[in-house]
């Protein structure tokens, strides 16, 4: 029976980068949290020590502070595209790179002041291997709720069913959701500003009859609103709000006073495409 190398991959996880611009009295600050991952002809290194072809994640921890001083960070898929095509660009044991960003938000309280963000946290993946780039953008952390129309009723029921149908209940989750680009090309900031308002709107405006109808009405929002996107990945923790008893104090509970609880929660997962063949080569994933 042989033994062999599957695929893997190495890098520097979660570089820590703060970018000041400090251009004048306006300062501008970018928050960013950055990951690399290279694959390629690397067997030597894991089957006998050989390190010929590794480049070493403290260069590429270097990189990342080189590039956003030399190039600056502006979006974060271009930034990304950058680091990435350097990494396989420049050395040919490196066949394939995907950077993974995350950029915290800072809101703007006087020209060099500022307080963290509560919004949402923007995020990218971009992926290249040596001849095509494909760009993930997307969101984590956005924290939505509709305090009515939402309903949950008409589900299976078997001996171990204790969950009552509802016809008015609290909807709430925190957004994960990931769109590729039809391109590496593109205005990144409308295009993660337009997508990122699509899937708020949808969330406000759809009656619910489920999570999962509410998951596909935003994935549809989305790609009817930006034809430059291909594909969108949607995760919806389901973030359960019970109705406290309050009769053991005399009291009656209208619908007015619950407990948000925070574990254990359903999770939705879905993914919402164009009628068309995904790119071949390289796979994406939430997990990016």
């Amino acid at each position: 029976m042989a033994i062999v190398l599957g695929p893997n991959q190495y890098g520097k996880a979660e570089v820590r980068l703060v970018r000041l611009r400090r251009d004048g009295e306006l300062h501008e600050l970018t928050d960013l949290n950055v990951s690399v991952a290279l694959g390629g002809d690397l067997a030597d290194t894991h089957e006998t020590g050989d390190n010929a072809n590794v480049l070493p994640t403290d260069t590429q921890k270097n990189a990342v502070y080189a590039f956003a001083r030399e190039f600056g960070v502006n979006q974060i898929e271009e930034y990304g595209l950058r680091l990435a095509r350097h990494f396989v660009d420049t050395q040919p044991s490196i066949r394939q790179a995907r950077v993974s960003i995350e950029e915290y938000g800072w809101r703007r309280l006087g020209p060099h002041s500022f307080a963290k963000a509560g919004e949402g946290t923007r995020t990218a993946a971009v992926t290249y291997d040596g001849s095509t780039a494909w760009v993930v953008s997307g969101v984590t952390d956005l924290v939505l709720l509709n305090s009515t129309d939402s309903e949950f009723h008409g589900f299976i029921q078997d001996r171990y069913t204790t969950l009552g149908e509802t016809r008015d209940r609290i909807l709430a989750t925190a957004v994960t959701a990931s769109w590729r680009h039809a391109t590496a090309e593109g205005d990144w900031a409308t295009s993660y500003e337009e997508s990122r308002e699509a899937l708020v709107r949808a969330f406000v405006r759809t009656y619910s009859l489920s999570l999962q109808q509410t998951l596909y009405a935003m994935g549809r929002a989305v790609l009817y609103g930006r034809p430059e996107l291909a594909e969108v990945r949607l995760a919806l923790p389901n973030r359960h709000h019970f109705l406290v008893d309050l009769a053991p104090f005399g009291l009656e509970n209208p619908g007015e006073v619950f407990y948000a609880a925070d574990r254990p929660y359903g999770l939705i997962e879905g993914t919402v495409l164009r009628d068309e063949a995904p790119p071949p080569g390289l796979a994406w994933s939430l997990s990016v």
